[in-house]
């Protein structure tokens, strides 16, 4: 009995991301869930309190997998920072080139729950992305960079930035002038060329 509930768990949660990336995690009913899961309304209230208890379960479940998806990538590359960050464009651009990819799931909940701080959604959003961010920067200092996390904070706003604009214009190309973006800031933080070892964002501190 408890392995055909858990089973239907999985399906509910499947089923709801589908929907949730395709139509938008506010425009998604209950009801259409439940349909595409082949379950009652009612059993979904059974399993999940409500719609927003759903949801979180559904970001903690792509939470693990996008992540272990990223350490996989990063991994694929064991002491070389460039090849590293040439590995996470390329995959990214793959990703990108899927049929109706609408971007990251995280960042898109983030941006429709907006005006709500304390929902789930915003708060997987901020789990996941501060979990990616320090997985780079540890990789980055193994590989002996002394400005391990300021890198990994400008590489995501490079990951993050590209992802919206190919969103944006249709066009995969900022993907790569992204990659190219990420392989200056690798050898500028190796090197210590950035503001005599300083890292880049803390360039900008007080201009205006």
């Amino acid at each position: 009995m408890r392995k055909k509930a858990n089973e239907t768990r999985e399906r509910m949660i499947d089923a709801a991301y589908t929907l949730f990336y395709q139509g938008g995690f506010a425009r998604t009913g209950v009801d259409a869930v439940a349909a595409a899961a082949g379950i009652t309304k009612r059993t979904l209230y059974q399993h999940f309190g409500s719609k927003d208890a759903l949801i979180e379960a559904v970001m903690e479940r792509q939470h693990q997998l996008a992540l272990e998806r990223i350490r996989q990538w990063a991994d694929q590359v064991a002491g070389d920072a460039e090849q590293m960050v040439a590995v996470l464009f390329a995959k990214l651009a793959h990703w990108a080139g899927a049929k109706q990819w609408q971007g990251s799931g995280f960042t898109r909940a983030a941006v429709e729950f907006a005006d709500l701080p304390g929902h789930p959604a915003r708060r997987a959003a901020h789990r996941h992305k501060e979990a990616v961010e320090a997985h780079l920067a540890q990789k980055f200092s193994d590989q002996g960079i002394a400005t391990a996390p300021a890198l990994a904070r400008e590489l995501m706003l490079l990951l993050e930035g590209c992802q919206t604009l190919v969103l944006i214009h249709g066009c995969r190309d900022y993907i790569d002038a992204a990659a190219q973006a990420a392989q200056v800031l690798v050898r500028s933080h190796r090197s210590g060329e950035s503001s005599g070892g300083k890292p880049l964002l803390e360039m900008s501190k007080g201009q205006t």
